[in-house]
């Protein structure tokens, strides 16, 4: 039978929560809209009236259609060009989905959904489930053909792989904006001093190009290799500026709940490197320069009110 107008309203009620439980799952924006469409045609085909609990039967097919796409996903990532890091989402972006908890805002940290590429697809979409959207292990085994049993086992091994030993510190938005800008007045000082002082002595750095953009696939580390690194990545130079088709504006903003650097070049971001802060400093810089895990970002950015950018055409 044909879809009623109450039909799909009643989807369309349930898509932001959908897509939050896409992106947390597959790490990409734009996979998890396709993922999400697919659900609504399956949705479409479905006897909807024989249907008890839709938002049951919705989660199901969407989580479902994610782990068949976090299986492919793990084949053709071992063919891509240097290191894959999560699609990044700027503030204001409805897929970050719920932030009430901390619990919830740390499950789309960039750095949790860079360390869930460590879970397996079912641990994946357990702890996601339960971490972020408090389903009970109940309703988790019924969605993924567990056993209430097994569902806790599943996540309690899952939060143990994503838990690296470091407390992550919660920050707000005047917060961030004022450690970005501490950051980039050290970035762009021309000394590496300034930039060693805000990290820790263990911190990374590491890019996504996609081999679309020239980025390091193998992770600087230490604080000295990490600080001379980002003192050369913010020196202006004609051909960094060749490589992003022009200058770019530099702002302090947040993706994912944290720091972020944004560079903008005519209105289309161009990079977004995301800081992971502890209480003894800047401990990771994950830098997304891919084009292609841009582009919902480049949207988002103009239709935000970004204000004056901190440096202009480095």
């Amino acid at each position: 039978m044909p879809l009623t107008a109450d039909d799909v309203d009643r989807f369309e009620a349930s898509r932001p929560r959908l897509e939050a439980i896409a992106y947390r799952l597959l790490g990409s924006a734009a996979e998890a809209e396709d993922a999400v469409q697919e659900t609504f045609l399956r949705w479409q085909a479905a006897d909807v009236d024989r249907i008890e609990v839709h938002e049951a039967w919705l989660t199901k097919v969407l989580t479902n259609l994610c782990l068949n796409q976090l299986t492919s996903a793990r084949a053709r990532r071992e063919t891509y060009v240097g290191r894959w890091l999560p699609e990044p989402l700027l503030a204001g972006d409805p897929m970050l989905g719920p932030a009430d908890t901390a619990e919830q805002r740390e499950s789309v940290s960039y750095a949790v959904l860079t360390l869930m590429e460590r879970l397996s697809p079912n641990e994946r979409a357990v702890y996601v489930l339960r971490e972020a959207f408090d389903y009970p292990h109940r309703e988790i085994a019924e969605i993924l053909d567990l056993t209430e049993a097994a569902s806790q086992q599943i996540f309690h091994r899952a939060k143990k792989h994503v838990a690296d030993g470091r407390a992550r510190t919660e920050i707000d938005a005047a917060a961030a904006r004022r450690i970005v800008e501490e950051f980039l007045a050290a970035a762009t000082s021309g000394r590496t001093e300034p930039l060693v002082r805000l990290l820790t002595q263990d911190a990374i750095s590491v890019g996504d190009g996609g081999g679309k953009v020239p980025a390091r696939a193998k992770a600087f580390e230490g604080a000295v290799a990490v600080a001379k690194f980002l003192r050369s990545l913010f020196k202006p130079a004609e051909a960094k500026r060749a490589i992003v088709g022009g200058s770019p504006r530099i702002y302090a903003w947040t993706a994912n709940g944290d720091p972020a650097v944004v560079a903008v070049v005519d209105g289309r971001v161009v990079a977004i490197m995301c800081l992971e802060v502890t209480a003894d400093g800047i401990t990771a810089f994950r830098n997304q320069v891919n084009p292609d895990k841009l582009e919902r970002a480049t949207r988002q950015w103009a239709a935000a009110d970004h204000g004056e950018p901190l440096f202009d055409g480095l």
